[in-house]
């Protein structure tokens, strides 16, 4: 049996893809299935952790299971050295914000790309390019690492002309919103 494994499966070879008997697409995780695989990880530890803790890393974990686990140990650390023996809602939510992600799971990066679109270039359309010089960024990095989750968060939307903030995205970094018809286009 041959498993293969790809988050770009464009880049295989049609008569390659085509031996594989069986073709899944696997989903993001859902907060609660990232809330359980940190509760898990936590019980291995000897650790507990608060229902609504665990959960609060599962809400800025970007869907992804080894992101969870990352922030779940960065949590841990931040409860160890305050002498704590469970790991709370106050000492979690401090902890992700001290490591810079949002409410969202934004971090410091996603919201410099937001704030650039808006600022620089008045809510976009802007095209790849031009946003990764401006950035000083890779373009296959703000396409392929950024992009996807700021696109799935329907913050970010791609258009023909570029790239284009939503309202959401004007929201939630607290901007007001431009004329109406801008973001219409």
């Amino acid at each position: 049996t041959l498993i293969g494994a790809t988050t770009r499966p464009g880049l295989i070879s049609g008569p390659l893809r085509s031996r594989f008997g069986i073709i899944e697409h696997l989903e993001f995780y859902t907060e609660t299935e990232l809330a359980q695989g940190v509760t898990r990880d936590a019980q291995l530890m000897g650790l507990a952790i608060e229902p609504e803790a665990a959960l609060e890393i599962g809400r800025r974990s970007r869907g992804t299971m080894r992101i969870a686990k990352r922030l779940f140990r960065r949590v841990r650390d931040f409860a160890e050295v305050a002498g704590e023996q469970v790991v709370g809602l106050g000492r979690t939510r401090q902890a992700l914000d001290a490591l810079g992600l949002d409410a969202l799971g934004l971090d410091a990066r996603d919201r410099q790309i937001i704030e650039t679109v808006i600022e620089r270039f008045a809510g976009g359309p802007v095209g790849l390019e031009t946003l990764a010089t401006a950035l000083s960024e890779d373009p296959e990095t703000l396409e392929e690492v950024h992009e996807p989750f700021l696109i799935q968060l329907g913050l970010l939307k791609r258009t023909p002309r570029g790239r284009q903030v939503t309202e959401r995205a004007y929201a939630h970094l607290g901007y007001p919103l431009p004329e109406q018809s801008r973001l219409l286009e």
